[in-house]
């Protein structure tokens, strides 16, 4: 078996304390907020507090990764004799992935004895995570890089991605809903149920109309959707609100005897276009 490095990008929303157990290297996306000079990776401030400043009305701008910053990642794993996986963030949603790939492209010319694989998730957040969690139980099996990015290319399809938000101002200013429906929405208490499609891009699927019943409409897709209802594995990802992110847990056990692998926050990255109560459900499906 040929030596390789999975490696991702922070828009996963797996803290890098456990892509380090994984042994996963990754680089991260950036936010600054309006008003602010400072820029800071996923990870360098504590999602609640990132949470806490929208909340206070800060509006905060990301960052993809640029082909450099992928360069100066990638090359010592290449220089180190390892072949190198990248799984990326939705082409759909960030201009990371294409980044990475134009920089493999690069390193391929100055290490042509090393395989550069890059796959475009096409997904986002945790469901992201959960693609690179498979590629890594599949690496730890002893299968081949090639057959690893095969595997996630072909469940890039089947990853279920279903997500609620709590405040539709940010997905106005996201271009995602129009301010005339945001405005409806927000009167009414309305909460979109979204999800992302083939091509990686967010789709508003339909509308519950409180915070529990849009609970009970992604409980309700999982329930129609997930190859093996009882067997998993589920992520659950959320924007500062974990006491509904246990709860749709605790709904998808007493249905369906399921338990949720992980619980982590969705990242400020991501988080900055959803916002706070931000909740995602992420599982394999018979179709995405």
């Amino acid at each position: 078996m040929s030596k390789y490095v999975i490696f991702t990008d922070s828009a996963c929303d797996i803290e890098p304390e456990l892509l380090q157990k994984w042994n996963v290297p990754f680089v991260s996306l950036t936010y600054r907020f309006e008003g602010d000079e400072r820029e800071y990776s996923n990870s360098e401030v504590p999602a609640r507090q990132f949470y806490d400043r929208m909340r206070a009305g800060g509006i905060a701008k990301t960052a993809a990764v640029n082909v450099e910053t992928f360069k100066a990642a990638f090359e010592p794993i290449l220089k180190a004799g390892s072949d190198l996986l990248y799984l990326g963030f939705s082409s759909g949603l960030s201009n990371t992935s294409n980044a990475g790939q134009l920089a493999a492209n690069e390193l391929k010319e100055a290490y042509p004895e090393r395989k550069i694989l890059v796959v475009d998730t096409l997904a986002a957040s945790a469901g992201f995570g959960l693609l690179v969690y498979l590629a890594v139980k599949k690496r730890d099996a002893g299968e081949e890089i090639e057959a690893v990015a095969e595997y996630i290319m072909d469940e890039r399809f089947h990853l279920c991605h279903w997500f609620t938000v709590d405040d539709l101002v940010y997905l106005k200013r996201g271009g995602r809903i129009s301010a005339a429906v945001a405005l409806v929405g927000t009167v009414l208490g309305i909460k979109p149920v979204l999800h992302v499609d083939n091509e990686g891009h967010l789709i508003n699927v339909t509308k519950a109309r409180n915070r529990k019943a849009s609970l009970k409409e992604i409980a309700s897709r999982y329930a129609e959707l997930a190859i093996d209802p009882k067997a998993g594995p589920v992520f659950i990802s959320h924007g500062d609100c974990i006491d509904d992110a246990r709860r749709l847990a605790d709904m998808l056990k007493a249905q369906f005897g399921v338990e949720v692998e992980l619980i982590t926050y969705v990242g400020p990255v991501i988080g900055a276009h959803s916002g706070p109560g931000t909740l995602a459900l992420f599982f394999l499906g018979r179709e995405k």
